[in-house]
């Protein structure tokens, strides 16, 4: 197999750029890197094309080495001929390639091995032959032995069958031909497994044809499988089934074919179905676990590239009951002010509360607190009642729901180990959720990404796959924002291209020992070598000497930034001011590859060199709509049909997505009310973070369930 080829085709790309991918990508280059610094040679592939191309590099050469197992497995048994040996060089799929290959393969003890042991083989051939005036009964006389335990013809003919059975099976073309009627024609099925309450009722007496089983629904009915509660098989017309091997075996009209029909049935249900069933269930559930995997991963990044809620000194509250709500004040950098504890949120406590008012009161002003970030888990509700009760007396001050109870926690467990020490788990969480609020990305990055409430069945997901996944959404995340050396964290430095945690906890030893004050200097850290710092230098920000440090202009074109701010009668000092407005207009003037040419560069690299130095290290957050701030309260009580609010999706998922509106109880907007046209998935419409306006259209305050619309006129 030519995989380049595949991969041009596939991609609808040139194949030299599929050549020059897959060579970067055999050099050890990032993907960030290749993405930002390498547009030349990819045709200015995006992070997430070029994941897609490297996953399927990976699968093309994994099936290429299978494919050379399997030749050299026939090979050794004598049996390669050139028809076989053009066939696998023409199979495209694993699952073509092992249809191939089972004939040959090393099977346990059968019922066809014992009959060829009794000496039929050449009766099940004859059979098979179909001949015209032979009499089954008569070729099945000759191959009586009693020692054998062939007692009659009866017997013979009954092994020869089982002979035909397994014959039939390996058939690469039949079972194709079959695999695509089941595909084609198949119902999922599912039924109530045993008695009893569970989630599972919509499905204890379900049916869906295969073709239209969404990627949730195959995701539910595994689980419900697994706990038990269903029995879970997929229906197959068995007298299609039997008429699409009789057209590829039966030879009429000749006595043997019944018994080559009676044959044909037997591999049908006892070898064929089982085996096509497990392998499409095994499909199905890849196809949902792809999917749901890039739901989820899609939804990780879109969380993590929330716009930050910069230049506000934030108090963080983590809401508890019995041991009271723990406060910290955060500067602007993250910087801890002060902690307390407050005790609000249980009824009967005037004294304490009236102590918490002052408490909270005094921490705002004298640190001039703007915003409040409230943790989103026990005692949320009456925490937000209490602080917005102290509102009407802090002109200014707004809050926010933050975070889930369990990510702040996590969280805050892991920064405590190496900030805080002295706090305990719910001191730390207050600081986390407060930083959490002011750059979302620093923050989310210390938690596991599968311990992030977004996505849909995390947990049955292959944990491999989906780790590999989100490795590579915070990657670019994080390669993308750029992370400032002087201030970083192992967590965040770990996500950049090209470091990892061991390399890591190097930059910030160094950094807490020397200090950094160039991109020069990284390569002093210990175990940073020229490699490494090729990936990870565009993507870290020094501010020192060399404004350029500061910005995503890699190192290696320094000299064509230089040579064209001379160009154009600048200084790198002018960087400083904050951009130099007009670069791109007048390189496009001078001409772009004219320009390029001339300072020995790329012309994509060089409109990425002149876009930098107008907005340096510009955060491409910065550009998406600021969350939502509150000054209200409401409760599920409070809601209506038809009332108007706006919200914040806080997941997305294959049948619609849930919206915050401030009730804690989020909404779900069901795919068929979020736009006016058809999509196929909700993510077509929202993204995580995305700020919306919604609909009442139903509550159901025991159910604790809310129907929102995103389309007013469709309740």
């Amino acid at each position: 197999m030519d995989i380049i080829s595949c991969l041009a085709q596939e991609f609808d790309i040139r194949e030299d750029i599929a050549q020059r991918v897959a060579a970067l990508l055999d050099e050890g280059n990032t993907v960030p890197f290749i993405a930002r610094y390498r547009k030349e040679q990819t045709g200015a592939m995006d992070d997430q094309k070029l994941r897609e191309l490297s996953e399927r590099l990976d699968y093309l050469r994994s099936l290429d080495k299978r494919r050379e197992q399997i030749e050299s497995a026939i090979d050794e048994q004598g049996r390669l001929t050139d028809e076989l040996r053009a066939q696998l060089a023409g199979a495209q799929t694993l699952a073509s390639l092992e249809d191939i290959y089972r004939p040959f393969k090393p099977k346990r003890r059968t019922r066809a091995m014992i009959a060829r042991e009794k000496g039929v083989e050449p009766l099940a051939k004859a059979i098979l032959a179909q001949r015209r005036g032979d009499d089954p009964m008569k070729l099945a006389a000759a191959y009586i032995d009693e020692e054998k335990g062939v007692p009659d013809a009866q017997t013979a003919i009954a092994l020869a069958q089982d002979i035909l059975a397994e014959e039939i099976s390996d058939d690469a073309a039949i079972r194709a031909n079959l695999r695509a009627l089941v595909r084609r024609s198949g119902m999922l099925r599912s039924v109530q497994a045993k008695e009893g309450e569970n989630v599972y009722a919509q499905y204890a007496d379900y049916r869906e044809p295969l073709m239209r089983a969404a990627d949730h629904r195959i995701l539910a009915l595994n689980r419900g499988e697994r706990e038990e509660w269903l029995k879970v098989t997929i229906e197959v017309d068995d007298a299609l089934a039997h008429q699409t091997i009789c057209r590829a075996v039966i030879n009429p009209p000749s006595a043997c074919c019944e018994i080559v029909r009676e044959a044909a049935k037997d591999a049908w249900s006892r070898l064929i179905e089982p085996s096509l069933e497990r392998e499409i269930r095994n499909e199905l559930t890849d196809r949902a676990n792809e999917g749901a995997t890039r739901v989820f991963a899609q939804n990780v990044g879109q969380l993590l590239m929330q716009p930050p809620i910069r230049g506000k000194v934030t108090l963080g509250v983590d809401p508890g009951f019995r041991t009271g709500c723990k406060l910290a004040v955060v500067d602007e950098t993250g910087r801890v002010l002060e902690t307390g504890v407050g005790h609000f949120t249980l009824p009967g406590q005037e004294r304490q509360k009236a102590a918490a008012k002052q408490l909270i009161l005094s921490m705002v002003r004298r640190h001039h607190v703007t915003a409040i970030a409230i943790g989103n888990g026990t005692a949320s509700r009456e925490s937000e009642q209490f602080i917005a009760s102290l509102l009407p007396e802090l002109p200014g001050v707004k809050y926010m729901i933050v975070s889930e109870a369990g990510a702040s926690v996590y969280s805050a467990s892991k920064l405590a180990a190496e900030e805080f020490p002295e706090y305990d788990v719910s001191l730390r969480s207050a600081v986390s959720i407060a930083r959490r609020m002011q750059d979302p990305l620093s923050e989310l990055v210390k938690i596991d990404p599968k311990a992030i409430g977004v996505g849909q069945y995390q947990h049955d997901l292959k944990q491999a796959e989906l780790e590999a996944a989100l490795d590579g959404v915070v990657e670019s995340c994080v390669s993308s924002v750029g992370v400032d050396v002087e201030t970083a964290s192992v967590q965040l430095l770990t996500h950049v291209a090209g470091i990892g945690k061991a390399l890591a906890a190097n930059i910030v030893a160094y950094r807490e020992e020397n200090g950094i004050t160039s991109r020069a200097q990284l390569k002093k850290v210990p175990k940073l070598g020229p490699k490494a710092f090729e990936q990870c230098a565009g993507f870290l920000r020094v501010r020192g000497s060399n404004p350029l440090d500061a910005t995503a202009v890699h190192p290696e074109s320094y000299p064509a930034a230089k040579a064209l701010l001379a160009r154009l009668g600048y200084d790198v000092k002018d960087i400083r001011r904050g951009g130099i407005a007009g670069v791109s207009a007048r390189v496009q003037e001078i001409g772009a590859g004219k320009l390029a040419q001339e300072l020995g560069v790329g012309e994509m690299t060089l409109l990425d060199i002149a876009s930098e130095l107008e907005k340096p290290g510009r955060d491409p957050r910065d550009e998406l709509p600021p969350p939502v701030l509150r000054t209200d309260v409401l409760s599920m009580e409070d809601l209506v049909p038809g009332m108007e609010l706006t919200g914040t999706v806080r997941n997305v998922i294959d049948f619609g997505a849930f919206v915050d509106i401030g009730v804690h109880q989020d909404g779900l907007v069901h795919i068929s009310r979020m736009s006016e046209k058809f999509i196929k998935h909700p993510s077509e419409a929202v993204a995580v973070g995305d700020v919306v306006k919604v609909w009442v259209v139903d509550v159901d305050q025991k159910k604790k369930r809310i129907a929102l619309t995103m389309v007013k006129g469709r309740m």
